[in-house]
């Protein structure tokens, strides 16, 4: 049953036939003969089906929570009698946030050394991409904002507390100034991540508290296609520091705090390893939260 649980798991993500065969690598017949044969074992219909797919029945809501957690169980109980006969190895999916990307290899780096046999597949997503790829179990884990917007229940570790630099070239007359208020970016020429991303979404809101209706004359959902443009030409954009840091390495740039004027600080959101809550983990997913613990730069808020 558990193959038919996963493929009704892929059809209502997908929301189509023929996508979710796609998405598990079989043909749309054999997806819709196990979704009948899985409505037959329940003795309910699980899928309203017309000339395409129509939507779950109310049973379908209730028997989709159901599968996940039995899929998810599956999943655990493998991945403990593996880790008994072989010790750790397998697999682990991580969606990140663009700007913790540097982090995502940090911790995978860290964790490699001492689990050489857990491989990493590592996947830049937007934060409300990532909270879905958790729920419908294509990923593992993420690392994401985890003061920002709601992320239901979720175990989560703390890792670091992101403050913004202005990226500028050296040329630049912000590249002399030890510190920048988010107000005098007014007018500026901004290149900056696309509305989608939650941090446009914070920058956005600090632009907004100075006074400033956020405009970008240029949007990326790739931090190193902002920071070429800085490079290239008379721009500038705003980046968290550890990305920005990493980005501007050897390059004729400026890295120029920005703050609020009436702390004079910069002002910082939290980031952090997020796991589906549950009790236990799998020993690969256990082992990858003891280690964000350990390199955590923010000590005593597990939060669950």
């Amino acid at each position: 049953m558990i193959d038919k649980l996963e493929m009704f798991i892929a059809l209502a993500k997908e929301e189509h036939f023929g996508r979710a065969a796609a998405s598990l690598g079989i043909t749309q017949p054999s997806l819709s003969a196990g979704i009948k044969q899985l409505e037959e074992q329940l003795g309910v219909q699980l899928v309203f089906r017309g000339s395409r797919y129509g939507g779950l029945t109310p049973e379908g809501q209730t028997a989709l929570d159901w599968a996940r957690k039995i899929v998810s169980d599956t999943r655990q109980l493998r991945e403990e009698m593996r880790a008994t006969r072989h010790g750790l190895s397998g697999q682990l999916r991580i969606a990140v946030i663009p700007t913790a990307l540097t982090w995502a290899a940090r911790l995978s780096a860290r964790f490699a050394e001492k689990h050489p046999n857990v491989r990493f597949t590592i996947l830049s997503r937007t934060s409300v991409e990532i909270l879905s790829m958790l729920e419908n179990l294509d990923i593992d884990a993420g690392l994401s904002y985890l003061d920002n917007e709601p992320m239901g229940r979720v175990s989560s570790v703390p890792l670091y507390e992101e403050t913004y630099m202005l990226v500028c070239n050296e040329a630049s007359p912000f590249a002399t100034r030890d510190a920048v208020e988010w107000g005098a970016l007014d007018g500026q020429n901004l290149c900056l991540l696309t509305p989608d991303m939650q941090n446009r979404r914070i920058i956005n809101g600090n632009l907004a508290s100075a006074g400033i209706t956020p405009q970008a004359m240029v949007e990326s959902n790739s931090t190193v296609v902002l920071v070429a443009h800085v490079v290239s030409g008379d721009w500038l954009t705003v980046l968290p520091g550890d990305i920005a840091r990493f980005l501007a390495g050897g390059k004729p740039l400026r890295l120029v705090p920005l703050i609020t004027p009436d702390t004079g600080r910069a002002q910082g959101h939290a980031v952090g390893l997020i796991a589906p809550y549950r009790e236990p983990h799998t020993p690969v997913l256990s082992a990858l939260l003891d280690e964000a613990r350990r390199i955590s730069e923010v000590k005593g808020r597990l939060r669950s």
